[in-house]
């Protein structure tokens, strides 16, 4: 029998948490995994982007991919670095294994919200601009054990969550895994 709690549609008010992020090392291998495992899916793996992440009091370029699918209210997002680069998500590979990372929430009022972080004693550990929005990184590791990301909430981007959640409540099982591309998705 459902449990009316978990059916909402999509979470309200900008404390609440769309999104479970986690570092892989193989972001094709591990949504394979969790689509085995969990029975969530498809997961929609995006096309490796560059970054530009203020980290450690530096700009550095970080190359990621994620893969992201819908479990009910929550996102469950991975995150694969291809490169290098010191970054948040470098500093957290667990060496071969999926590592919780995140969680996440949207705002409209991003420097409200960062400001709001920040009196608490929460710093931001890292930030980026990119992709017509703004991501930070709060650091409430120490009290939480994972990051707080905070993610400034454009039409755009909540379009596109919105899409992405709707594949994912009409799944039929098949292609579990989907890399994007231009004329829609390949599978692995």
């Amino acid at each position: 029998m459902p449990v009316r709690l978990y059916e909402q549609p999509w979470p309200e008010g900008d404390f609440r948490f769309f999104q479970l992020g986690h570092v892989v090392d193989d972001v094709v291998a591990a949504a394979a995994r969790w689509a085995r495992t969990f029975g969530i899916g498809p997961f929609h793996v995006l096309p490796t982007v560059e970054q530009h992440t203020d980290y450690g009091g530096q700009i550095r370029p970080v190359r990621i991919q994620v893969a992201v699918a819908q479990a009910g209210p929550v996102q469950i997002e991975l995150i694969q670095q291809h490169c290098d680069t010191p970054s948040i998500y470098s500093e957290w590979s667990r060496g071969g294994t999926s590592s919780f990372h995140q969680i996440a929430t949207l705002t409209s009022g991003y420097d409200e919200k960062t400001a709001h972080f920040a009196a608490l004693g929460y710093p931001i550990a890292a930030q980026s601009h990119g992709g017509g929005f703004r991501v930070a990184y709060i650091d409430t590791v120490a009290d939480f054990g994972f990051y707080t990301e905070v993610v400034d909430a454009p039409p755009a981007f909540t379009d596109h969550v919105r899409a992405i959640a709707a594949t994912c409540a009409d799944w039929d099982g098949s292609d579990p895994v989907r890399i994007l591309t231009r004329d829609g998705y390949r599978v692995p």
